[in-house]
């Protein structure tokens, strides 16, 4: 079970990276839902959602199931994530990121993500991400 909830997770976000605007949806054990709106900012040409706010979503996906699981560590870190876009995203749906932690260790976790158009059944594209867990003092 998390040790936090969407409610203290997102005010941390809010707090600590104002710049991103990708809400909590809900957590789970070992894992989490984030959503980003879409608009005119996250388009390429072509009409898609560009691969760098897709990789921020999972990536904030990563960040948030760990924090359910390990408490706010605000150094947890990426130290890899690999993703593979599966098909064009709509460009007028949010994103949605699920997030299952598979591993979490003493200094590393390890989780995937599945990213969709809002709406759509079928993934936009999958990733798997590690975290570096800072050691506790």
């Amino acid at each position: 079970m998390p040790i936090l909830n969407a409610g203290q997770i997102q005010a941390f976000l809010l707090q600590e990276f104002p710049q991103s605007s990708v809400t909590v949806e809900s957590l789970a054990d070992k894992g989490a839902r984030v959503r980003q709106a879409i608009d005119q900012t996250h388009l390429r040409p072509g009409g898609t959602v560009s691969g760098p706010v897709l990789m921020a979503v999972a990536d904030v996906a990563m960040y948030v199931a760990l924090l359910a699981e390990i408490g706010i560590v605000p150094l947890a870190v990426t130290t890899n994530l690999n993703i593979n876009f599966l098909r064009k995203p709509a460009a007028d749906a949010d994103i949605l990121a699920d997030c299952h932690l598979l591993k979490v260790g003493k200094t590393l976790a390890v989780g995937e993500v599945t990213l969709y158009s809002e709406g759509q059944e079928e993934a936009v594209a999958h990733v798997v991400t590690t975290y570096a867990i800072p050691p506790k003092k």
